[in-house]
């Protein structure tokens, strides 16, 4: 029963996000008082998603070391540089918004990126690689990099942004790994596909709260969250597209190209959500939260493209090949 309905829920991954988002809005009133669970839920939503991997990913580190400085280049130099840059021209004041901006770009690869390069059969142990790297270096690059594109311009909890980044991310991911090594993989064939669908509803659960959280900037739309939206979904886009093209440019193959899009253009956007509920004021959460309302979505169309790209191409040089 739970291996259907996370098959179900899988299908509906592009809408759960938006949906909860929504949800959250809307009952704000009864949800709000209830976010101190949101870092509690999300360090099991990460629990759950590393059962499925081991350290022993962190060999092709040192095998096939250049796609995954790639990704890491695009992750946290290139998109980070790109919304600093966008968030002046557009919010050229506002230092929340483009702080939201910088802090949607800087947070650790998705997990959930995981899922869309097993579907478009990417290269999985790659997408292990970096999920491993970018998690347990995150309390480290994160923290730095909105101190140095922020700077004093916010105020920021920057030892409580490193404790909640250990204690949602980097603990709960190593425990998860650790029981796979341990058991040779057995529990994630048994827990791990049980917590499956679990953690899929828990991942509605934590953006609904965050979105409880953020209720007053979100409810009342107007040109500036307008302006907002379009400048997210922009920005999340191009971190697709620019990702596609380096593989591309880079010569690298087919499944290496699909894993460097889909763990460049995505980002764990629940966890940068918690923190920028937890640890700055409230409008920062705004593009964050907004950017939950494309993520998934911005993946499908993706993984679409890509695959029709592909099929073409293979069928462009299909006589070569046979």
């Amino acid at each position: 029963m739970l291996k259907r309905l996370n098959q179900k829920l899988q299908k509906v991954m592009p809408l759960i996000t938006p949906v909860s988002v929504v949800l959250g809005i809307l009952l704000s009133a009864y949800l709000k008082d209830f976010s101190y669970l949101i870092p509690w839920i999300f360090a099991f939503i990460t629990f759950a998603g590393s059962l499925g991997s081991n350290f022993k990913s962190l060999k092709d580190v040192v095998l096939h070391p250049f796609p995954i400085f790639l990704t890491m280049l695009i992750l946290h130099v290139l998109m980070p540089l790109w919304a600093w840059g966008v968030g002046h021209i557009v919010f050229t004041d506002d230092v929340y918004t483009i702080t939201g901006l910088v802090l949607g770009m800087v947070i650790p690869t998705g997990i959930t990126s995981m899922m869309w390069a097993s579907i478009y059969k990417g290269n999985i142990p790659l997408v292990l690689s970096v999920i491993l790297i970018d998690t347990l270096l995150s309390p480290i690059l994160v923290p730095l990099s909105m101190s140095l594109f922020v700077g004093q311009s916010v105020e920021m909890d920057f030892f409580g942004m490193l404790k909640g980044l250990l204690g949602m991310i980097v603990i709960p991911s190593v425990i998860g790994m650790l029981l796979n090594q341990a058991t040779k993989g057995k529990i994630n064939d048994h827990l791990g596909a049980n917590l499956a669908p679990i953690s899929k509803i828990a991942l509605g659960i934590v953006v609904a709260l965050n979105g409880a959280v953020v209720a007053p900037y979100l409810k009342h739309i107007n040109l500036k969250l307008l302006v907002i939206m379009v400048t997210v979904f922009f920005i999340a886009l191009i971190g697709y597209v620019l990702s596609f093209l380096l593989g591309r440019l880079m010569k690298r193959d087919r499944d290496t190209v699909i894993t460097m899009t889909f763990t460049g253009g995505m980002r764990n956007i629940s966890a940068g959500a918690v923190i920028a509920v937890s640890f700055f004021p409230a409008a920062v959460a705004v593009p964050v939260i907004v950017g939950m309302l494309f993520q998934q979505v911005l993946a499908s169309t993706n993984g679409h493209f890509i695959d029709r790209f592909y099929h073409k191409k293979v069928k462009k040089t299909g006589s070569v090949a046979l």
